[in-house]
């Protein structure tokens, strides 16, 4: 009888840790969060309604993010392409203070002036609660959420899981081709997808 009921008991824990980290369903309203940039300006998710927004979660020491930054400029590339069509590009580091990728302000600024990146904005969620809330396993991951709040696309940056930055050319660009079928006012064919990279430093 003991056994059985830590049997449902262990049953009861996976359950809950499974909805607790359950992934978000395209077409299902985007949570709203709110965040600090880097200058210490408060934005809310719902601030740019009416825009396409890109989260993209990042961690600048994490192999896989110096491929798309670094040894290419694909992610710079990619955040052109969606900034000429208006679009909003927020980065996100969830990284817990003192981790891999855990830089303060000044660092991070500095970062993306050296790699050049185009983001809108970049904010810091060292208590991991916006990650958590859009179950952001990598940087890596990549989101996108229509005008109206709905999210239209969750995974990764592209096709070919690998650090290796030749294999970029190769790779189908999920969000390039998602944001293109978006502008074009077709569904996006490819809307969820498996992300990869390092893990969220949380």
């Amino acid at each position: 009888m003991n056994r059985l009921a830590s049997l449902l008991s262990l049953v009861a824990a996976l359950s809950a840790a499974a909805v607790a980290h359950a992934a978000l369903e395209v077409g299902q309203p985007a949570p709203d969060f709110t965040l600090t940039d880097l200058n210490g300006q408060s934005h809310s998710l719902s601030s740019f309604k009416g825009k396409i927004v890109v989260l993209e979660w990042v961690n600048p020491e994490c192999p896989f993010v110096i491929k798309h930054y670094e040894k290419s400029t694909n992610m710079q590339d990619t955040q052109k392409a969606a900034a000429a069509d208006g679009a909003v590009w927020l980065q996100i580091n969830s990284a817990a203070a003192g981790k891999q990728g855990d830089f303060d302000a000044a660092r991070a600024k500095a970062w993306q002036q050296r790699v050049g990146a185009t983001a809108t904005g970049y904010f810091r969620d060292q208590d991991g609660k916006v990650g958590k809330l859009y179950d952001a396993r990598t940087t890596p991951h990549l989101f996108i959420i229509s005008p109206e709040g709905t999210l239209l696309y969750q995974g990764g940056i592209d096709s070919i899981r690998s650090a290796n930055p030749d294999d970029i050319a190769k790779a189908t660009n999920y969000v390039k081709a998602a944001l293109a079928e978006i502008k074009a006012g077709k569904p996006v064919t490819h809307a969820s997808t498996a992300p990869y990279g390092c893990s969220v430093k949380y």
